[in-house]
């Protein structure tokens, strides 16, 4: 079988750029070598595309360096529509190489720019494939406000919360702030537009509001405030079918809080104590069935395409609340996601291998 060549780009101009290396060092050491050809393309925080080392160690998610692509001086030449899919490269001396022709990018890029659909357009105008999600999906489940609407039209429950612009925020906060007290006594202040828990602050009886959204509107010019929902945090794998097939749910696993008051940046991604992530959660066959039609169901009222993880919140009498959708959840081997889907029955490598080949298909 003729080898395809997959192009993996990461990193980006979002705060997530770290995290998106990271997953890129996880995909670049298990992708299937037999299969695929593999080229690196990193985007600096600045915006650059350059041609990246093939070295998943580079990579490593530590907490002390947290990888970056750093500007080495060349420049990815994209194919262009109606000729051949030949990605070039000019190297730092000013010399360029063919890199040869692009079968499918894989995008792993998080946030801004790579998750909200405007890469997705990019490469829909080279008319180049790419897996994953597409415009309208990741554009939707971006912005957490979008989410609300499309799923709360579909039926689905989720979050109470209210929508704070920065313009609102800065000319009529005391009214804002009976609004956010009327939520409860606990409530989650977060960025409309960010994930990995960038921006997101937890806050107790009004105290450090001020802080929290100006911690937020770092990230977004709006700001989602959010009631607490007391319930465990469930969360499944969503896969688009094939051949235009029905999408697939993996088995759901569960972040359980010991000591942190939330499932924060820390928590995630750099091994900070206080979160246990199990999967398969502990739930009964009803659960389990209930939460993975939700998750389709959740997927379908987005339009998703390509992936996404559904993240819940079950209460003590049993009722499913939707908190978010992620259409290119954490992707590292460690990752929830990716540990859903192997406790599913698909490894690692073949969880890559469908996204390139539904991404082919599409």
């Amino acid at each position: 079988m003729d080898k395809q060549t997959v192009v993996v780009l990461f990193g980006g101009r979002s705060s997530e750029h770290s995290i998106s290396s990271a997953t890129a060092g996880g995909v670049l050491r298990a992708i299937d070598r037999e299969r695929y050809d593999v080229i690196p393309v990193g985007i600096t925080r600045e915006g650059a595309f350059v041609l990246e080392e093939d070295r998943p160690d580079k990579f490593a998610l530590d907490a002390a360096h947290l990888p970056t692509v750093v500007d080495n001086g060349t420049r990815v030449l994209w194919p262009q529509p109606g000729g051949d899919r030949t990605l070039r490269v000019t190297q730092a001396d000013g010399s360029v190489t063919g890199l040869g022709e692009v079968d499918v990018v894989l995008p792993l890029l998080h946030g801004l720019h790579g998750e909200d659909g405007a890469i997705q357009g990019f490469f829909d105008v080279l008319d180049v494939p790419y897996a994953g999600c597409g415009i309208l999906d990741s554009a939707i489940c971006l912005d957490k406000h979008f989410t609300k609407l499309a799923l709360s039209a579909a039926g689905i429950a989720v979050s109470p919360g209210i929508t704070v612009r920065r313009s609102e925020w800065a000319s009529d906060a005391p009214r804002l702030r009976d609004e956010i007290s009327a939520l409860g006594s606990v409530v989650f202040v977060k960025p409309a537009s960010a994930g990995s828990s960038v921006g997101v602050s937890r806050v107790v009886d009004g105290d450090g509001l001020d802080e929290a959204m100006h911690v937020a509107f770092a990230e977004d010019e709006k700001v989602l405030v959010e009631s607490k929902i007391d319930g465990r945090e469930i969360e499944v794998g969503v896969l688009a079918g094939r051949d235009g097939g029905t999408a697939r749910a993996s088995l759901p696993g569960e972040v359980v809080l010991t000591s942190r008051s939330f499932y924060d940046f820390e928590g995630k991604y750099l091994g900070g104590d206080g979160v246990d992530i199990v999967c398969p959660a502990d739930l009964d066959d009803d659960l389990i069935e209930r939460l993975r039609e939700a998750a389709v169901r959740a997927f379908e009222a987005v339009d998703g395409k390509g992936l996404a993880r559904v993240d819940f919140f079950v209460t003590a009498d049993g009722a499913l609340v939707v908190n978010e959708l992620n259409t290119m959840p954490g992707f590292t081997p460690i990752s929830m996601f990716p540990k859903c889907w192997v406790a599913s029955g698909l490894s690692y490598s073949d969880l890559i291998t469908e996204l390139v080949e539904v991404g082919l298909q599409r």
